[in-house]
């Protein structure tokens, strides 16, 4: 099995979803840190009902971070940056231009491969650094000791078995209504120790 069949995964939620770009990582906590890292914003806002690991990113990358009350519906922009968390967002045709839209395929999401991730953008720079930086800055269509690695990269893509995956139970996921996700379904993270 070859990273052919993660292309052609990205393709099909790419055109999905009406955007030009698409990148499959491992997880759309990964996804939301390599778009965070690739913007280095001077600060940020986490919504304070989202998923635990998300706000915990502001500490991981040692970002000026905030909190901000947002009760969002479908999906929510970090303040301060381009990137979308919609996680629980399945919609056709719903990419929002010029933003970096981080997807989920955990095993609670809409389409349910068990882990992984997607982001999907319009700007074709920011699609070929994020590419490397997912594939620890390699090229993924070539052996990285023939490489010469020019950007620090993360072991954050999506393996062909989970793309494979997903292409078989996409076609289920398009033809069924989704739910649909808000600040409602989290708790507040501020209550929790880890953010005191």
């Amino acid at each position: 099995m070859s990273f052919n069949i993660v292309k052609e995964f990205e393709n099909k939620i790419a055109n999905y979803y009406g955007a030009p770009y698409s990148i499959a990582v491992d997880s759309c906590t990964h996804a939301i840190e390599l778009c965070l890292r690739l913007e280095q914003p001077n600060t940020v806002s986490f919504p304070t009902h989202t998923y635990v690991g998300v706000p915990m990113l502001g500490e991981k990358l040692n970002l000026n971070w905030n909190w901000e009350k947002d009760n969002w519906i479908d999906y929510h922009n970090l303040k301060g940056t381009s990137i979308i968390d919609a996680a629980v967002y399945w919609h056709e045709n719903s990419y929002i231009p010029g933003s970096l839209m981080c997807l989920s395929f955990q095993f609670k999401k809409h389409l349910n491969i068990g882990r992984g991730g997607m982001i999907l953008t319009d700007n074709l720079k920011s699609y070929n650094k994020l590419m490397l930086m997912s594939h620890d800055g390699r090229r993924r269509d070539e052996p990285w000791s023939e490489q010469n690695v020019k950007t620090i990269g993360y072991h954050y893509y999506m393996i062909p078995e989970l793309a494979e995956k997903g292409l078989k139970k996409l076609n289920q996921a398009i033809n069924t209504p989704p739910r649909q996700g808000s600040y409602a379904d989290y708790p507040d993270l501020r209550n929790m120790d880890v953010f005191k």
